[in-house]
């Protein structure tokens, strides 16, 4: 592996019901907790990035993540330190309107780790970015989180949900891989 971040995407507290989130996810805090392994193994690696992302939606009212609320504060768990970037967005694809990847470059990263939430929004749409635009990414699959969809009448739970997006990315896009075997590379 070249040079490394890790990114973690949208762990913010709307997404955690025993937080009063206004949208809770399926396995927020299983994910949460192994994101803040990696986060505390990147933390022990000085030759690692660490970038948080957080998204505020820009409209008003927000459905959720709306500024200066309780519910945009990125988890406690995963709270970043004073020296640990936290970059904003306002669109799903966390490249998409902010200085992500002129980050990444100035600091010349080469493979970034994506951790987050959720599944088939923003992890799907950061991670095809990141591809495409050169990087080679890995998720762990245990470190991120989704919710329950309907479809014209059709409930996909999010275990489904998930694996539909793991077997798109992993096609083309990036490694899906666990909190585990990512562990060893830092």
């Amino acid at each position: 592996m070249g040079k490394t971040a890790l990114i973690l995407i949208d762990i913010q507290n709307d997404y955690f019901g025993d937080k009063n989130g206004k949208f809770p996810l399926v396995g927020i805090n299983e994910a949460t907790l192994k994101a803040k392994t990696l986060l505390e193994a990147a933390r022990k690696n000085n030759d690692i990035e660490i970038i948080h992302i957080q998204h505020v939606f820009d409209s008003d009212p927000a459905p959720f993540f709306g500024e200066n609320t309780k519910g945009v504060e990125i988890n406690s768990e995963v709270k970043p330190t004073n020296d640990e970037l936290v970059i904003v967005k306002h669109s799903p694809n966390s490249f998409v309107g902010t200085k992500l990847e002129e980050t990444l470059r100035s600091k010349n990263v080469t493979d970034l780790v994506i951790v987050g939430a959720m599944t088939h929004i923003c992890i799907q749409g950061t991670t095809r970015s990141a591809a495409e635009l050169g990087f080679k990414v890995i998720v762990p699959k245990d470190a991120v989180a989704t919710r329950d969809l309907e479809f014209d009448g059709v409930i996909v739970n999010a275990a489904q949900v998930s694996a539909s997006v793991f077997a798109t990315l992993e096609f083309g896009y990036a490694t899906v891989s666990s909190t585990e075997e990512v562990l060893k590379t830092f």
